[in-house]
């Protein structure tokens, strides 16, 4: 066989295809505009848009991870449990959205430990990854890393490293690394690729939505081909609904990165699922299901 050949024979690396499943009123570009003490009186439409998210994997054959909220499985049990009978794991986005940079030590082992419970209490399996609301793990508060190993969890995927008005860590490792010495915990950050010795995101969210197709899968080819690395894709199921209710209140830079291409949203997901290889977060890092 000619390596010409044995190349076109490898088997492509597999990806990790991740949803954050949140509302359009749990973001943090809205916070200021929507009350906490008002999202049980809004229209919600995480059900109805996680389950077209549900459908739009079958018809591709791909299994992710869904970062769920405590918030929505309070709320939509049976939703949770399908999302694990269709075998995608399923893990904690913390209870309610709050930032981690908003929490104390304290606030933060209480969330994280009551998130993890009602997750493993409605599908009855264990709950072993976590992200952070916003990506709010960074540089001041790296000690959040330790209690989730101590609170049972195996992995997280909460830090972003690059430079972003309302997150980021420039400084972090752009692949997994172990945080606490001594531990196997795993901290995944979301995706970057290298140009000129500087970090750039492309693991999706605002970044995919907004910017043209090529650039993404120019990017996480990149990844895969050049740094022989998964990459880390994320998005949230209120991307692919246009038709959700506008917050005319909230400032034209939040209206811009939250309402942008809405409406193309599924197909450019769609269009990623059939360019690239993807799995579950714990089968592709830690090889749960080999």
């Amino acid at each position: 066989m000619t390596s010409s050949e044995q190349q076109t024979k490898e088997v492509p690396i597999i990806n990790a295809l991740t949803v954050d499943v949140e509302d359009y009123f749990h973001v943090g570009a809205f916070e200021n505009n929507i009350s906490r003490d008002d999202w049980d009186h809004l229209p919600c439409r995480v059900e109805r848009n996680t389950r077209r998210t549900l459908e739009l994997f079958e018809r591709n054959n791909v299994k992710g991870t869904f970062f769920t909220l405590g918030w929505v499985c309070e709320r939509y049990p049976a939703l949770i449990r399908l999302i694990h009978k269709q075998g995608h794991e399923v893990a904690s986005h913390s209870i309610s959205h709050h930032r981690v940079t908003d929490l104390t030590r304290d606030q933060f082992v209480e969330d994280i430990t009551k998130s993890k419970r009602m997750l493993e209490d409605t599908i009855g399996a264990a709950v072993i990854g976590y992200r952070a609301p916003s990506f709010s793990i960074g540089e001041r508060n790296i000690w959040a890393l330790e209690c989730l190993k101590e609170a049972g969890y195996i992995y997280s995927s909460s830090i972003y490293p690059i430079r972003h008005d309302h997150y980021g860590m420039p400084s972090a490792p752009r692949f997994a690394f172990h945080p606490v010495a001594g531990s196997d915990f795993l901290e995944m950050p979301v995706t970057t690729f290298e140009f000129m010795n500087k970090k750039f995101p492309c693991g999706g969210g605002g970044y995919f939505r907004l910017l043209p197709y090529k650039l993404s899968k120019m990017a996480m080819n990149r990844v895969n081909i050049k740094d022989k690395k998964a990459c880390i894709f994320y998005f949230h199921p209120w991307e692919i609904d246009p038709e959700q209710p506008r917050q005319a209140n909230a400032s034209l830079k939040s209206r811009f990165r939250h309402y942008t291409n809405l409406d193309v949203m599924e197909k450019k997901i769609e269009n990623l699922l059939n360019d690239f290889s993807w799995g579950r977060m714990d089968d592709v890092f830690l090889g749960v299901n080999d």
